[in-house]
């Protein structure tokens, strides 16, 4: 059963979430995993001249890329995040779209080498409907690349997620969790035409890893 997201709410919890995750001094980064200088890094993505990042946050890892050449967009769903990344990267080429990613994806008819989520829109979106949604925007050849927490074991599908703890207003979104074998089902089902999925190890013993995907259309 699908779960009932409500879009003014979740833009209001991630346009809290903005105010408190943008500093206005930050420095383009690229990191897949929760912790700084660990884990692979752009190659993941292969020699992309074109890239989407769904769920894009504070756009340091586009304005990374766009440093390198790559002609990067990224889309969010808080304006407020949208018009600090437009400000605090505005001499970069990076550019960065107000909207609901489900919705950029059915609406939009851009392609793209390279399609990709750090902590964003693939853990938050429906896969049922995303998937062959990115599927539909990549260019042959193209990768769809995403990372995020792994499943706690047992715990599986849909999940609800307060954001701040549990007083005050209830802000709350859905957040998206399978085993690894799962996830490489889903993108086959999509069209995808090769997926792996796998746990990265964090660097420090007994901490969390980090779910890493990485799939590729014909």
């Amino acid at each position: 059963m699908p779960v009932p997201h409500d879009l003014v709410a979740e833009t209001e919890l991630w346009d809290t979430y903005a105010e408190s995750a943008f500093k206005d001094d930050a420095e383009p980064t690229f990191n897949w995993t929760q912790y700084v200088g660990h884990g692979p890094g752009p190659e993941l993505l292969g020699d992309p001249s074109t890239v989407l990042e769904i769920g894009c946050g504070t756009g340091r890892a586009l304005a990374y890329l766009d440093s390198r050449g790559v002609k990067a967009h990224g889309v969010d769903l808080s304006p407020v995040m949208v018009k600090k990344t437009r400000e605090r990267w505005r001499e970069t080429g990076a550019r960065f779209a107000h909207g609901d990613v489900l919705e950029y994806l059915a609406e939009h008819t851009d392609t793209y080498d390279a399609v990709y989520s750090m902590f964003g829109a693939a853990w938050f979106a429906d896969p049922g409907r995303l998937f062959p949604l990115v599927r539909a925007r990549l260019n042959p050849g193209g990768v769809f690349v995403f990372s995020q927490p792994p499943a706690i074991p047992g715990a599986y599908g849909p999940q609800g997620m307060y954001k701040g703890g549990f007083g005050g207003k209830a802000m709350f979104t859905y957040r998206y969790s399978f085993r690894p074998a799962v996830w490489e089902r889903m993108l086959a089902w999509a069209g995808f035409a090769s997926a792996s999925a796998s746990v990265f190890e964090a660097p420090y013993e007994g901490h969390i890893g980090t779910l890493i995907v990485r799939a590729s259309v014909a």
